[in-house]
């Protein structure tokens, strides 16, 4: 069924880039002006074909939806009010900046708005808007949704389950009492721990994801 709904989506929904004022926008956390492409500081968006899942568990085109928001807000302002602060360069050459259209923060707005997740292995920025995103079940949050870096990985929905195919085999697994516990394949509990989507736990491609997301290692 999802792999139907797929090949309808990616007829339904156009990936071409779009232009907002003069602004090329590559993805919701990417942007070209003037020969120079531009990657959003501190956040990461769906990718442009990403596909997330609504709260009724359909599939939806959660990485267009948020190029598209990106592009409404790049239109409602004159083009002058564009601005943005370079830091560095990251390791494909492009230049990551937080911009501003107006007095609004792009970076924090799209955070805020459910649209991205703070990059959190990278910096330390917009964690408290993605919380107040995720409390408020803004955006992707309204739903369930596989981080970005998951995605690009090759991480997919599983067509049988609400849980990621199991490429990615650490499991994040969450306590009755609420703490965050990972667990390796040739752990104890292993392969008795379930994975619940629903109750934020998560599948891990590494232990340092696991570790830097907030779990710590099962001591069995």
């Amino acid at each position: 069924i999802y792999k139907l709904m797929i090949i309808s989506l990616v007829y339904l929904f156009s990936l071409s880039i779009t232009y907002a004022n003069g602004i090329k926008v590559l993805d919701a956390d990417t942007i070209e002006y003037n020969g120079k492409k531009i990657r959003l500081k501190g956040i990461d968006a769906p990718e442009l074909d990403q596909l997330c899942m609504n709260f009724n568990e359909r599939l939806y085109p959660c990485g267009k939806i948020a190029a598209d928001k990106l592009e409404e807000l790049i239109k409602s302002f004159s083009f002058s009010e564009f601005n943005c602060k370079d830091h560095n360069l990251d390791r494909y050459g492009r230049t990551l900046s937080t911009c501003w259209i107006g007095v609004t923060n792009i970076n924090s707005w799209l955070v805020k708005q459910g649209w991205a997740i703070a990059y959190k292995y990278y910096s330390k920025d917009y964690i408290s808007e993605e919380q107040n995103a995720k409390k408020n079940s803004k955006g992707i949050w309204a739903g369930t949704f596989i981080e970005p870096w998951n995605w690009r990985r090759g991480t997919r929905f599983n067509s049988k389950t609400d849980n990621w195919i199991e490429k990615c085999s650490i499991k994040g697994n969450i306590s009755t009492k609420g703490e965050k516990i990972y667990h390796v394949p040739s752990g104890r509990h292993y392969i008795q721990t379930k994975i619940n989507s629903k109750k934020g736990e998560k599948w891990f491609c590494s232990e340092l994801e696991a570790l830097n997301n907030g779990w710590r290692k099962s001591k069995r």
